[in-house]
């Protein structure tokens, strides 16, 4: 099989997070542990779970030195063909955000909704979150609240200036059962699928174990990345740059007619 079973897919738009039948193979998570390594010691400056647009080589605008091993993951045939059968086959890519919790003081990340950040019109991008250490309960593996999708409804969120957070925005605790609560556990290797309008967060890491993790943002052409939605800031808890973030049209036509794929990608040397 080199796609999702039917099963997998009903189970995805059904609850709105799946974990698929799939492993990377080990040479390449070795190859990617060993780039993780090296982007972040190249970037002492930044905490390791906030480091967007990873796959992008070098310095990129959001002040972050990637790695175009990630782009070529994203690239990845085996991945697209599953994405391919929950957003269609026409795929954009539009971000990379590494996440890695460190052992001891890794930060939380509070129930959130990705969807209430994006400039993404029609609202629609499926995260794929590829594990690259295991990521369990005691190391702060993602949460999410399945189901919660359906209505496709976006909440308010409240500013959170706690210390230790990964984003200073938080859903309202009020909307949603804390209780309904899945731990979304994965082995190195294994990946997660989640829709945009999931709720999700993660706890602390206090374990004596790294967590870390890639998550893969893949919208269907069909939808037009607004630049202007949002203006270039930190309201977040670290730099965003929606107005330079490149855009890689990976399968098929832009159906929505708008969207640039020459920002923010430089010049063949």
């Amino acid at each position: 099989m080199t796609g999702l079973s039917e099963a997998e897919v009903a189970g995805y738009h059904k609850d709105g997070v799946l974990v698929p039948d799939y492993r990377l193979p080990g040479h390449r998570l070795s190859e990617l542990r060993e780039t993780l390594d090296r982007v972040l010691a190249e970037n002492p400056g930044v905490r390791p779970e906030q480091l967007v647009s990873i796959h992008i080589e070098g310095r990129n605008s959001e002040g972050v030195r990637g790695s175009e091993a990630f782009l070529e993951l994203a690239r990845d045939p085996a991945l697209l063909d599953r994405v391919a059968q929950l957003i269609g086959g026409d795929i954009i890519l539009w971000g990379c955000h590494l996440f890695c919790k460190p052992a001891g003081d890794g930060m939380e990340v509070p129930w959130h909704q990705d969807g209430h950040y994006w400039p993404i019109r029609p609202l629609a991008t499926c995260t794929l979150w590829l594990a690259l250490d295991d990521s369990t309960v005691e190391n702060g593996c993602l949460r999410v609240i399945p189901g919660c999708h359906r209505e496709q409804r976006l909440y308010d969120h409240l500013t959170d200036e706690r210390e230790g957070l990964a984003l200073t925005r938080r859903i309202d605790s009020e909307v949603f059962d804390q209780a309904d609560a899945l731990d979304v556990e994965l082995e190195a290797g294994q990946m997660s699928m989640h829709d945009v309008y999931m709720i999700h967060g993660s706890n602390p890491n206090h374990s004596t174990e790294r967590r870390a993790g890639v998550a893969i943002r893949y919208m269907p052409a069909t939808s037009h990345f607004d630049r202007e939605m949002y203006r270039p800031g930190t309201a977040n808890g670290f730099l965003v740059d929606f107005a330079n973030r490149p855009l890689w049209l990976l399968r098929g036509v832009d159906r929505s007619g708008k969207n640039d794929f020459t920002i923010g990608h430089r010049a063949a040397v």
